[in-house]
């Protein structure tokens, strides 16, 4: 397990027969053992980030297209089997991309990343217990993705209800699609990955490309049985006087993001990106249903207000 949810960029070592162990860095902490984020950073409240994102945008625009992997963390108060406090994620900032471009870059990374896995750790895999693993990875690698609007959807999951079926989560146009939802289109209505885009603004943050109905934003999720949503992408918002009114729509203070707006003051490019979290990732593999099954260790909400 722990060779098969090793990163990728470890091939190397794993055919020595090494194994590599990130250690997390330490943060200031005041007596008591609580962390002093108001003196952590020249006197400043600090934060943990949540995303690499609108930095890595200023990166792609200049010079091409980019990606950053790193530790993101989490405050939402979600106990589910796939949420977690902290986790990694890898995220890819493509230029002169659109909605369609981000789909189809995500759909072949998933793909590349179950061939991978099948041509490297089909031996440690055969050992799980999870025996149908290895066959979920080869559906996954070679099967197109089907692809439908979030309004589709909708509408979908509302004939199944009609039809008997019962969700624990209401469902209407509007609501952010919970994972018993996602599972059903992948699982029971199309039984293959499904990518869900234009997703209502309301729900989505305020980087994502306003369509024309000004209602949705081309915002898309690859979501895969057994897991769910995989990935989560956009196109960016590019013109500038449309991003700010989204700044607004939201009530977020526009002060702390004049530096991303000037992105787009002063010229941009279109271009969009996703993020994949690895842990989450590393769920398709052995189609495990929680997260801290996964790694030796794992930190949770209850972990940290522990801690």
């Amino acid at each position: 397990m722990f060779r098969v949810t090793t990163m990728v960029g470890e091939a190397e070592k794993l055919e020595k027969g090494e194994v590599g162990v990130a250690a997390k860095p330490g943060i200031p902490q005041k007596d008591g053992k609580k962390i002093d984020y108001a003196a952590d950073f020249f006197g400043r409240q600090a934060f943990l980030t949540v995303s690499g994102q609108l930095q890595l945008e200023t990166c792609a625009c200049a010079v091409g297209d980019v990606y950053t992997f790193g530790p993101s963390f989490r405050a939402e108060h979600s106990h589910t089997s796939r949420h977690l406090a902290e986790f990694w994620m890898v995220e890819p900032e493509i230029v002169d991309a659109d909605i369609q471009d981000v789909m189809n870059w995500a759909e072949a990374y998933v793909k590349y990343m179950s061939q991978w896995l099948i041509d490297k750790c089909c031996d440690d895999m055969e050992l799980m217990a999870d025996k149908g693993c290895i066959d979920r990875l080869r559906m996954v690698a070679s099967t197109p993705f089907e692809r439908i609007s979030y309004t589709e959807a909708v509408k979908i999951l509302e004939e199944a209800v009609k039809g008997g079926k019962k969700f624990d989560n209401k469902v209407e146009w509007g609501i952010d699609l919970a994972s018993e939802h996602e599972r059903f289109l992948t699982e029971n209505e199309f039984q293959k990955p499904v990518i869900v885009y234009n997703y209502p603004k309301g729900i989505k943050a305020f980087y994502m490309r306003l369509n024309d109905d000004s209602k949705t934003v081309a915002a898309m999720d690859v979501l895969v049985p057994k897991v769910g949503e995989l990935i989560g992408g956009s196109q960016r918002e590019e013109r500038y006087e449309v991003i700010k009114e989204r700044i607004l729509e939201m009530g977020l203070p526009l002060k702390p993001y004049e530096w991303y707006l000037d992105l787009r003051r002063f010229g941009t490019v279109k271009h969009s990106g996703f993020g994949l979290g690895f842990e989450q990732c590393c769920c398709l593999r052995p189609a495990l249903t929680t997260l801290e099954t996964l790694f030796p260790s794992q930190d949770t909400q209850e972990e940290q207000i522990c801690n």
